[in-house]
């Protein structure tokens, strides 16, 4: 997230006796001076100091409450601006308990990324679907849409509305130059049932690894935001954006334990896949093929490595090669050991981690690797692959 002070205490006596000194007169317009003095020099200095910006002028009552106010404003601006982007998705499935089966449904949001009806979402929105419809911010409804594909690395997600040509794509911006403490608005479909509802906060942290699920399942989640604008039961899959009205984040999951821990994915990290679901149609992930871990300083010193930013490359499973056969890893010759310490010149770390390089490129993509072997630094040209269905990263 007092010195006691030592008062001097002139008696009544002294100070008479000092008015009766010749010297009085003209101590009298001495301190006047001096008085004077200190006033035009101070006048002088609380003004240069004003001017200069050293030191800010009190802020009035009246002052405070237009600073809130055109605060409130500006996020009403920015959720007017992308609500039109913003959709609520409806899901119907079924669930068995025992030998019955139920249709049940359930509601989440999305972000429309391109004018012909291809959406953004989580996946677990979407995975279990019989059949989806999709509701705009001004109520029209679509039940003509299509399951384009889900990530196979993230918890990514796209639709399609069939026969649309005239929806509008939300802007997206650079979630790498987020910061902690930055303002951002959540917007989504809350609950299931309040669309288009909006909160606003801050960026809590960066880099956060979850395991996101329920009594389904679970998955593991990395290099997420944490914010404390407040994520509800149905705004999974929606825009976390920022005061320009660029969407930096997917809203994903909320700690239950926790009062304001909402977690939202980078936009970058799901970069990748938007673009080559808008050029081909359809998901694909760039592949590298290596199994890996993101070094700390903890992890460094348990590996007992002089560097602790990068991906370690090393096997899941004692025995098994990190480096997975006739990927484009083994072909640019990474071993298990090596340390991938930067992507196409962004270094790796705790905010940029390898799946999220990663996953600003689509699949036929060279990028160049910087590793380290021991103590030597080499870099390979790479080409990416698409993500085969059963690989590691």
């Amino acid at each position: 997230m007092s010195d006691n002070e030592e008062k001097t205490v002139i008696s009544k006596e002294v100070a008479q006796k000092n008015t009766q000194q010749q010297g009085a007169p003209f101590h009298f317009i001495r301190t006047a001076g001096l008085a004077l003095l200190c006033m035009v020099f101070g006048f002088f200095g609380a003004w240069g100091a004003l001017a200069s910006g050293i030191v800010d002028q009190t802020t009035s009552i009246t002052e405070r409450r237009n600073i809130v106010t055109q605060e409130g404003e500006l996020v009403a601006e920015v959720a007017k601006e992308i609500s039109p982007s913003v959709v609520s998705i409806v899901v119907e499935s079924e669930t068995s308990i025992g030998l019955r089966t139920f249709a049940q449904e359930s509601a989440g949001t999305g972000i429309v990324i391109s004018k012909d009806g291809y959406i953004l979402t989580n996946r677990h929105v979407i995975e279990d679907a019989n059949s989806l419809s999709v509701v705009l911010s001004d109520g029209t409804s679509y039940e003509d849409v299509s399951l384009v594909g889900l990530d196979p690395a993230n918890d990514i997600g796209f639709l399609k509305i069939n026969g649309v040509d005239n929806l509008t794509p939300a802007k997206l911006g650079d979630s790498s130059e987020v910061q902690v403490g930055g303002k951002v608005i959540a917007v989504g479909n809350a609950l299931g049932q309040y669309q288009t509802s909006v909160t606003s906060g801050i960026i809590s942290g960066l880099g956060r690894p979850i395991i996101a699920g329920d009594a389904s399942g679970a998955d593991s989640l990395s290099n997420l935001f944490q914010t404390d604008a407040a994520i509800n039961p149905g705004n999974s899959g929606g825009p976390l954006v920022n005061l320009r009205g660029e969407v930096i984040g997917i809203n994903t999951a909320v700690d239950q334990e926790g009062e304001g821990i909402g977690f939202a994915i980078p936009i970058n990290d799901a970069k990748g896949l938007i673009k080559s679901v808008n050029e081909s149609g359809k998901v694909s992930r760039a592949f590298l093929g290596v199994s890996y871990v993101m070094l700390s300083p903890e992890v460094a010193k348990q590996y007992d490595l002089d560097t602790q930013d990068g991906a370690l490359i090393t096997a899941s499973t004692a025995g098994g090669s990190a480096v997975t056969a006739n990927s484009p890893a083994e072909r640019a010759g990474l071993r298990d050991g090596d340390i991938i310490v930067s992507i196409s010149g962004k270094k790796l770390g705790a905010t940029n981690t390898l799946l999220s390089a990663l996953s600003q490129y689509a699949p036929g993509t060279t990028v160049k690797i910087e590793y380290l072997r021991g103590n030597d630094k080499s870099t390979a040209d790479v080409k990416l692959e698409d993500f085969p269905a059963a690989a590691v990263r």
